[in-house]
């Protein structure tokens, strides 16, 4: 057993416990102010520094497109086809990227990480640990989201070949047509388990079986989606197939922010420390996640590296701060709200027994500009 003691802990769930103490393994298996009972091989003694969750990137593309390199790195947009949803992110990631090694010194633990917005239905996002050598020891949960986009982006891919979607239209009935045809795929695989006498089992299709997780809520939609029209056209094509889904990037969040409340729908911030490359992102400001967090929306901030790159997520949270976002809720938005709107909150993003014993230690709360990370733990194990 491993100990980190004399820390100010946060644990993301209760107040802050001063003078804390963590018992770990691989998993958490004690937090409070008393080591008695327990075998400790090794200390770690924090002098009044913090800990808190190791901090998730709920949405980025880290291993999929790798450092200082071109076409040959990157694995992020297969657009030779606007439908891919059987593209799976872990076929992609390359673990020896030196951008794990950044997000690690800056005391960031998870990534969940898949396919660009290329085609309106890209591919399988993976949720992984940010050390290892081979990501099949790294994964967290792989499906842990099917990745769909709205708005320029399908349409800018596919307006030079002339091939549908060239519209909003097109992506969205494109989107639909796709989850309608894995609906009916999904219906007769069910009726032939049922009575296989009566009912031929239906070819099999890739496509359609990477949906089926989808249609059954096992794994939610990432609806990547900047304009406010974009916007509510992602949650009517998930009320009207009633599937699982949250909104990536939502730049004009704050237009429609009753709305995003009334839906209960989970927004991943970010990137907003970029230029406004394209028109869609005319109004984008940091006065969202102030915004849509003071009314509740469960609000997580990512980098969507490289559009940020990943080291930068805590400065991302800082400026969130700089524009009047509470503190707390910003590290929020760094752990838990991430990991919740992740469906990974089992696993990851708050201090509890049983947990993986995920840790960033820093000088002072990583929503300041100050701060430093001093030590990472993945899984138990010092990795900075």
């Amino acid at each position: 057993m491993n100990l980190i003691k004399n820390a100010k802990i946060l644990t993301m769930t209760t107040d802050e416990i001063i003078d804390g103490i963590i018992v770990f393994d691989d998993k958490i298996r004690y937090i409070g102010n008393d080591s008695s009972g327990f075998k400790i091989d090794t200390e770690y003694d924090l002098n009044g520094l913090y800990v808190m969750p190791g901090l998730i990137d709920a949405h980025c593309h880290l291993g999929m497109v790798e450092d200082s390199l071109g076409f040959e790195g990157d694995d992020t947009n297969d657009d030779s086809e606007p439908v891919t949803p059987q593209l799976r992110a872990i076929d992609a990631i390359n673990p020896f990227d030196r951008c794990f090694a950044d997000a690690i010194k800056s005391g960031i633990t998870t990534v969940v990480t898949g396919p660009g917005s290329a085609n309106p239905i890209s591919g399988q996002f993976a949720a992984i640990k940010t050390y290892g050598s081979c990501v099949d020891d790294m994964i967290v949960k792989a499906p842990c989201a099917m990745k769909m986009s709205l708005g320029e982006n399908p349409k800018s891919v596919y307006h030079s070949r002339n091939q549908m979607p060239l519209t909003r239209m097109g992506t969205a009935a494109l989107i639909r047509e796709t989850l309608y045809k894995a609906k009916e795929y999904m219906t007769a695989l069910d009726d032939y388990e049922k009575n296989p006498d009566d009912n031929d089992k239906p070819e099999y299709d890739i496509k359609y079986e990477s949906l089926l997780p989808v249609l059954k809520k096992q794994i939610p939609v990432k609806f990547h989606a900047h304009r406010a029209d974009d916007i509510c056209t992602a949650i009517r094509i998930a009320k009207e197939f009633d599937i699982e889904y949250t909104i990536e990037h939502c730049t004009e969040g704050e237009l429609i922010a009753d709305t995003l409340k009334k839906e209960n729908v989970g927004v991943m911030l970010g990137p907003t420390m970029t230029d406004r490359s394209k028109p869609e992102l005319k109004n984008m400001s940091f006065s969202t996640y102030k915004k849509l967090s003071d009314m509740g929306v469960n609000v997580a901030i990512i980098t969507d590296h490289p559009e940020t790159t990943i080291d930068y997520l805590p400065l991302c949270a800082s400026l969130a701060v700089k524009n009047g976002m509470d503190n707390m809720k910003a590290l929020h938005a760094l752990t838990s709200n991430a990991a919740r709107n992740c469906k990974i909150s089992d696993k990851v993003g708050t201090l509890e027994v049983g947990k993986d014993a995920d840790f960033a230690v820093f000088d002072k709360l990583p929503c300041y500009f100050d701060s430093n990370c001093m030590m990472t733990f993945i899984n138990g194990k010092k990795v900075k």
